[in-house]
């Protein structure tokens, strides 16, 4: 062999061992996986996307790419590519809420309403991010009012209700489901009991609701005459009767309260209104009696508190009055009236700046049940809200 061809030989051989090997697929697998999460970082998430397809392509059982994938496909609206990689998380690791939660979430929009409800329900019970769980919780309300379960929507809704109390999308849902219930039992009692006096007790309920005061009275009558022994009628009547025009009907009242604590001599309700009826008439002792019988049954009574702390400040006693006031306020911070009393009390105990923080919140408090009540009005008399400022030029 010549030397020119020997050296040509020696070159080629060379030049195989030093080409670089084809890496392997695991080198792949990390490689991709390493763009991927760099591209995250860099909010790059399109990018990331074909990544973690690579990553599947190459290893389906991959769990950290199929749920990234499926989490980043559906936030980009791509709901049918998401579902199957979501799907597949979820399958690998049942014990992961998110993603169970983005599966129960792409089925409902994919229109798989048995599926979705499915792996919602199992999500709902199992995650802690308040965020997502009421995200979840307003998908099922949804699936669920759609189907006419309205029990278990109530149930849901409550759920939210713990951890968002102002939340006006829970408040709203919460609105719907209890007026279809309400609306659902009225249709099934008229259907099971048309002449009962529930029904007319129920029908009484809904008059008051829309203010109509005669008709209410008009049908606790009915619902009375009906049954007699119907458990609360003469307390109901009493109210209607206490909110009437007619001086004959507000007299009444007073004997249907009466009856009311014949018929259950626990009721500190019908106790508390008699004590304000002897108030009314100046009687501070037979008041105070009656006040002092009903927090005696229900030591937290609102009214009977109220009422009680009254005479103490109107006999001076304000260090007795000061405790009744501040327990009401404490456990219901939206009772108005309390919180205008207790303002009254620590201006006469010379605290001006107590008196203030007291007298702000009641005016706060009124002028936002000022403002239902012409809310209420209007969806009765179907008059739109006032609007000032729309008529300024």
């Amino acid at each position: 062999m010549k030397l020119s061809s020997l050296f040509l030989f020696v070159l080629n051989a060379a030049m195989l061992v030093a080409q670089p090997q084809p890496a392997t697929k695991d080198q792949q697998i990390q490689t991709h996986e390493q763009r991927a999460h760099q591209l995250l970082s860099e909010k790059k998430p399109e990018l990331a996307v074909k990544e973690f397809a690579a990553v599947v392509a190459l290893d389906p059982h991959n769990l950290d790419a199929q749920a990234n994938l499926g989490v980043l496909l559906f936030f980009q609206g791509r709901y049918a590519d998401a579902e199957p990689h979501l799907k597949t998380a979820a399958e690998q690791k049942p014990d992961l809420a998110k993603i169970r939660a983005l599966l129960g979430m792409c089925e409902h929009r994919l229109t798989e309403t048995d599926a979705a409800r499915a792996d919602l329900e199992a999500a709902f019970g199992a995650l802690d991010d308040d965020k997502v769980r009421l995200q979840i919780g307003l998908e099922l309300i949804e699936i669920y009012t759609a189907s006419q379960d309205l029990a278990k929507a109530a149930t849901v809704v409550e759920s939210l209700r713990q951890k968002n109390p102002d939340d006006p999308k829970v408040l709203y849902a919460a609105y719907r489901i209890y007026t279809d219930l309400a609306g659902e039992a009225m249709l099934s009692l008229s259907v099971a009991a048309s002449d009962s006096g529930q029904m007319f007790q129920a029908m009484a309920h809904e008059l008051y609701r829309q203010g109509d005061t005669p008709g209410t009275i008009a049908d606790l009558r009915k619902a009375l005459a009906a049954d007699p022994n119907l458990p609360g009628i003469h307390y109901e009547l009493a109210e209607a009767l206490r909110a009437s025009d007619e001086l004959k009907q507000k007299a009444e009242a007073e004997q249907q309260y009466q009856l009311a604590v014949t018929a259950n001599p626990s009721d500190e309700k019908a106790i508390t209104r008699l004590g304000d009826i002897e108030m009314e008439k100046g009687d501070l002792d037979r008041a105070a009696a009656y006040y002092q019988r009903a927090l005696a049954l229900a030591p937290g009574e609102a009214d009977a508190s109220i009422g009680m702390a009254r005479i103490y400040m109107q006999k001076n006693d304000l260090s007795a009055a000061l405790p009744l006031l501040e327990r009401v306020t404490a456990a219901d911070p939206s009772n108005d009236l309390a919180h205008y009393r207790l303002a009254t009390a620590y201006r006469r105990l010379n605290r001006p700046e107590d008196a203030k923080r007291e007298l702000d919140t009641y005016l706060k408090l009124k002028a936002l049940k000022d403002k239902l009540r012409e809310v209420y009005k209007n969806l009765r008399t179907g008059d739109e809200p006032d609007n000032k400022e729309a008529t300024k030029p």
